[in-house]
């Protein structure tokens, strides 16, 4: 009899606990490491609304971020890119079904004043500068983040626009020992003064009240207008696997994000993106640095969940 009742005992607590543990729910979100000081905002500002919901938050990589759902199966609800081609080539069909572009942003070379050439530092000497052999600069992986292919990119669009020929060469040699795998860890290296100069984007750069130059726009990557010049420069970095390749071609700046197909929580995930794209999830964006792309446009506009179609300008 005694046994009988522990085992009744036993079964209630088991029971009662899973029902306590389903009380709280999640939203899981992958996200672009230049997304981290808005997406905590927005996490905030969710929660406020949402006591019942909790947002866990996991910056990388945009390429890293995806790669923890295409080879270790991590889960997540949703995945914000800092590139909308990380989402389209290494998600989709399998993983997503559609992606929305949401914001733009611009390459720059942020300093401190202490950096060697601080004052002297503009965006027509900037590549002799960091060219230097006193001057240490940095940018992150090309084969885990698009703010590291995207200074790749830049940089040849910059040897073009300067007629330097052997630039990119020489300064692709330079100073690969501070390479990182992400655009914010870059910032570590610069305040430490291990290095003067870092490529970054500009919003990273006024979030962390950082000095830097503004390149021409024929280089920085922040034009839509100007993405026939873009894309005549192209680099082949890591693709879905560590041993495959795939080319990413220049193009203006466009983040983008999605729902998981596998996602558990796949409705508040969708109120989440919701919340983002309304103009006060944009707000915080704007406040961050980080400029809207309004309308918002998809490349799958039959895929759209119905309570965000009307955010959309649809591309065919």
């Amino acid at each position: 009899m005694k046994q009988i009742l522990r085992l009744i005992i036993l079964i209630f607590f088991f029971f009662t606990g899973c029902g306590q543990q389903e009380k709280g729910k999640k939203i899981i979100i992958f996200h672009a490491g230049s997304l981290s000081v808005p997406f905590k905002q927005l996490a905030s500002e969710y929660e406020k609304r949402y006591p019942d919901i909790k947002i866990l938050l996991e910056p990388a990589g945009s390429l890293v971020c995806a790669r923890k759902i295409t080879e270790l199966h991590k889960p997540c609800d949703i995945m914000a890119s800092a590139d909308y081609f990380v989402i389209n080539e290494l998600l989709m069909p399998e993983y997503a079904d559609w992606s929305i572009r949401f914001a733009t942003n611009e390459i720059v070379l942020a300093y401190l004043d202490k950096s060697k050439h601080a004052g002297e530092v503009n965006s027509e000497n900037w590549c002799d500068i960091i060219s230097s052999e006193d001057v240490i600069y940095s940018r992150a992986d090309p084969n885990a983040d698009p703010c590291g292919y995207r200074s790749v990119l830049a940089l040849k669009l910059a040897e073009k626009y300067y007629s330097k020929n052997g630039l990119v060469d020489k300064l692709l040699e330079k100073d690969k020992n501070f390479i990182r795998p992400k655009e914010v860890d870059l910032i570590a290296l610069l305040e430490s003064n291990a290095v003067d100069y870092i490529f970054n984007y500009k919003s990273v750069a006024m979030q962390h009240n950082l000095n830097y130059v503004k390149l021409p726009d024929e280089i920085n990557l922040s034009r839509p207008d100007y993405n026939d010049l873009y894309n005549t420069v192209n680099l082949e970095i890591t693709g879905n696997t560590a041993d495959s390749k795939m080319q990413v071609t220049g193009e203006y700046i466009n983040y983008s994000l999605t729902v998981l197909k596998n996602s558990v929580n796949k409705a508040d995930a969708n109120n989440f993106v919701e919340f983002l794209l309304s103009p006060e999830g944009m707000e915080i964006f704007c406040k961050s640095g980080q400029d809207p792309i309004v309308p918002y446009s998809t490349e799958q506009p039959g895929l759209i969940p119905s309570k965000l179609v009307k955010y959309l300008k649809s591309q065919n």
